[in-house]
């Protein structure tokens, strides 16, 4: 279907000329009555006269009519067009103020150039509709924050082949479709999607190109923030004979105060929503669209209808500024946005702290907040902890332990569902809170991966019904993408810990050590404040596996790492190296105080003893050397090794005190024998 009917109009034209002719005619012919006959002729033709007024009248007002209804279909179809377009522009996140400023630059630009009143029209349309076509890009793409790959910038250049297509089964009476078929072509030939050079390129499409880069970098877009009118102004002067033909570069930014003051008085200088942003856009300024003027004069195409009182604007209009429908539409892939953030941002760390800190941030661009906490349950315990908290209250909140059933967020626990419309002020019943602080509404999702209870993650407001269905649904889509992000940060950090730790005796183990190490010798360096390594070893603990078996020779190495744990201050590292030896890092002690360290772990592991069901207790000995950073050596193979030395010098001379040929078996009767004498 056309969007003009010139038909219509050809119609309109014989109707109203045939009265008029039929009339000059009758008037002629009184006149040579009148001339060559007698007034009663004349008397005779008044009848005929007045038939002809009333069918002239009548045609006048048919034609009229067809007239009104002539522009009314043509208001209608370009409102429909505007709708249609400014949804599409909705979409891709372009707001309807953007689309009038360009028409404006466009229009102006236009007249100093001087185009044809049909060029001029067709780059107004074109503002509207030039990226149409984008109907045709898929919304992962369209909705992508970063930039494109090739394969996916290579989707986004068919809107514009795609937007020619569809406008060329419109019929616009002027050349609307050059503008947006070429608006990406570049004045040195790399544009697309014909790849036109210089003035190959049609002069609608070069001049669109420069205003619409302008406005274009002045918003912001989910891959970019918007520039300044200098920035902006700068991106054409350096793309001037690249992209754009340099003489309408120079044109545009020379006359650029000129344009920027007309936008600003109308109301179009904000970049963005404004007040005047649901105002239909005039694509055409006079009345020559319709070809005639003189029966009726043609409305703007904005206005209603002849005879039509114009409504005031409806509340939610007054109330807003804006159309509904396109804050919908904008807000839906505001949404897209922000889930593709959050699934992107999450495949990128595997820690949990960082994974937890990201799930807060985009939670708060998807649903408002006064404060938001992430409790990440502990199996072991059987209870959540507040581990991540933002917002108001954070310090109070963060540590706090939640059992099952315990408040909402218990109740969440323990039902593995969410919550809505509860009292939050149950959460905070053990809180301290600001002066004043009172919780009115909260939403509550537990975190689940598959089976696996992760945690809850819950939001809280200051404000009574703050949550609408619509905000469960959304925090629920972005509680499904954080439960997998932070069960998978749990599983890599519990991996990480067994990776280095020592599953018998819970301590850190020598793949530890070296990380231990170098902060100590980064400190030491820093402080010129030395440290020692300090390598022990248990006597005769082969003896105890090869004697009660390898259940109580673990049990012996338990117990000694326990009593090994607590003679070390909490700042001390300790770490099983290998079989029964252990090393540990110890801060500041000279060499009296190391010999005071040796006698009293030698004492508590000579207490040491495991009672087995034959009535016999396993003991051990140890030994302790001892070697300083710095003094003995800077690397941590240089201490290991002394220390070794001296550890071994020990041991030896615990066997020469010793010299008992089997002392390895004790039993009830003689407690204090050791199992063996032997060195490992």
């Amino acid at each position: 279907m056309k969007l003009f009917d010139r038909s219509g109009y050809k119609r309109a034209a014989r109707a109203y000329w045939f009265p008029l002719v039929t009339l000059g005619s009758l008037t002629g012919l009184s006149y040579q009555l009148i001339q060559n006959f007698d007034l009663v002729y004349v008397l005779l033709s008044i009848p005929m006269i007045a038939a002809t007024y009333t069918i002239y009248c009548t045609y006048f007002n048919s034609v009229n009519e067809q007239a009104r209804e002539m522009v009314e279909m043509s208001r209608i179809h370009l409102a429909t067009v505007e709708a249609l377009a400014t949804a599409i522009d909705a979409k891709d996140q372009i707001t309807h103020c953007h689309v009038r400023r360009v028409q404006i630059y466009a229009a102006r630009m236009g007249r100093l150039m001087k185009l044809s009143e049909s060029e001029i029209k067709a780059l107004g349309a074109g503002a509207l509709l030039h990226d149409i076509g984008k109907l045709a890009v898929p919304d992962h793409i369209l909705s992508k924050p970063g930039d494109l790959t090739p394969a996916e910038f290579e989707k986004m250049k068919i809107h514009t082949a795609v937007g020619a297509q569809i406008l060329e089964r419109v019929g616009f009476p002027y050349p609307v479709v050059p503008v947006v078929r070429h608006h990406h072509e570049q004045w040195n030939g790399l544009g697309y999607p014909d790849g036109l050079r210089g003035e190959e390129i049609p002069l609608t499409a070069r001049v669109f190109a420069v205003v619409d880069c302008f406005d274009s970098v002045r918003e912001d877009r989910p891959y970019r923030r918007a520039m300044t009118r200098e920035q902006a102004s700068d991106v054409l002067r350096r793309d001037s004979g690249e992209k754009f033909e340099p003489r309408i570069v120079e044109l545009f930014l020379k006359h650029l105060d000129s344009f920027e003051a007309e936008i600003a008085a109308a109301g179009l200088d904000q970049h963005g929503f404004t007040s005047e942003e649901c105002e239909p856009c005039v694509l055409i300024e006079e009345d020559a669209l319709l070809g005639y003027s003189g029966i009726l004069p043609a409305p703007p195409l904005s206005a209603p209808p002849p005879d039509s009182p114009r409504a005031p604007p409806p509340a939610w209009r007054r109330d807003t500024g804006q159309l509904p429908y396109l804050d919908q539409i904008k807000s839906a892939h505001r949404e897209v946005y922000a889930l593709y953030e959050i699934a992107r941002t999450f495949t990128s760390s595997l820690d949990i702290k960082d994974t937890a800190t990201v799930l807060m941030n985009k939670v708060g661009e998807v649903v408002p907040f006064d404060t938001c906490a992430v409790y990440l349950y502990d199996d072991a315990k059987r209870a959540a902890t507040a581990a991540h908290v933002a917002g108001r209250n954070a310090q109070s909140l963060r540590g706090r332990t939640i059992n099952f059933g315990e408040g909402v967020t218990g109740f969440v626990l323990a039902n593995r569902s969410p919550a809505a419309n509860f009292d939050p002020m149950l959460d905070f019943a053990a809180t301290t809170l600001e002066p004043g602080c009172v919780y009115r509404s909260m939403l509550a999702l537990p975190l689940v991966k598959d089976e696996r209870l992760v945690g809850v993650l819950a939001i809280y407001s200051l404000t009574a019904g703050c949550y609408t269905d619509d905000d469960m649904r959304q925090l629920d889509t972005v509680v499904r993408l954080a439960s997998d992000a932070l069960a998978n940060a749990m599983l890599h950090a519990e991996s990480e810990s067994n990776a280095l730790t020592d599953p018998l005796t819970g301590l850190p183990n020598a793949r530890a050590m070296p990380m231990r190490f170098e902060q100590e010798a980064s400190r030491a360096r820093r402080t010129g404040r030395p440290f020692q390594v300090v390598m022990i070893d248990l006597d005769n603990f082969k003896q105890v596996n090869d004697t009660f078996g390898h259940n109580i020779g673990d049990q012996v190495l338990r117990e000694a790492a326990r009593i090994l744990q607590s003679q070390l201050r909490d700042y001390d590292f300790l770490a099983r190296y290998a079989g029964d030896e252990f090393v540990a890092i110890v801060q500041d002690l000279n060499p009296t105080q190391v010999e005071e360290l040796r006698e009293r772990i030698e004492t508590t592991i000579g207490e040491l003893s495991i009672k087995v069901l034959s009535g016999d207790y396993a003991r051990v000995g140890i030994s302790i050397g001892a070697a300083t950073y710095g003094a003995q050596g800077e690397t941590l193979d240089q201490l290991l090794i002394a220390a070794d030395e001296a550890m071994y010098s020990v041991k030896f001379g615990h066997k020469n005190e010793r010299r008992a040929p089997a002392a390895g078996l004790g039993s009830d009767r003689n407690p204090d024998r050791l199992v063996s004498a032997s060195v490992n």
